[in-house]
C-alpha cells in the first residue's frame, strides 16, 4: 500500500507538471482516526509537515514509508533528519528520484 501511495503522489505530480502546474507533496503511514468526517490523527499531521518540507516538484518520504517499500523498485534521495514543527524527535526523510 505504501509503494502505491508513492506511485501515486509521483504520477500527481507528472500529471501537473505537464500542465504548467507544480506541486510538493509529503507521504507518512501511521494510524489515523476520523473525527467530524474527517481524518485526524498524529499520521495526519507529520504528512502535512513533510509535504511543508518539500521543494516544489518534489515527493517527499518518511523514513517509516521508505521502509516499507524495501524491495519495491522505488529509489529515494536522503534528504537528511529535520524537526516537524509539533512532532517530537527528529524525522529522517526522502525524496523521491525519477
Amino acid at each position: 500500500m505504501a509503494a502505491r501511495a508513492v506511485q501515486d503522489a509521483s504520477a500527481i505530480r507528472d500529471a501537473l507538471r505537464a500542465l504548467g502546474i507544480e506541486i510538493r507533496a509529503g507521504l507518512h503511514t501511521g494510524e489515523c482516526e476520523v473525527s467530524d468526517g474527517k481524518i485526524a490523527g498524529i499520521a495526519v499531521s507529520i504528512g502535512a509537515r513533510i509535504s511543508s518540507l518539500a521543494a516544489s516538484g518534489e515527493v517527499l518520504v518518511s523514513s517509516t514509508v521508505e521502509d516499507l517499500v524495501a524491495g519495491s523498485s522505488l529509489m529515494f534521495a536522503d534528504r537528511g533528519e529535520h524537526q516537524l514543527k509539533g512532532i517530537p524527535g527528529a524525522w529522517r526523510l526522502f525524496a523521491v528520484a525519477r
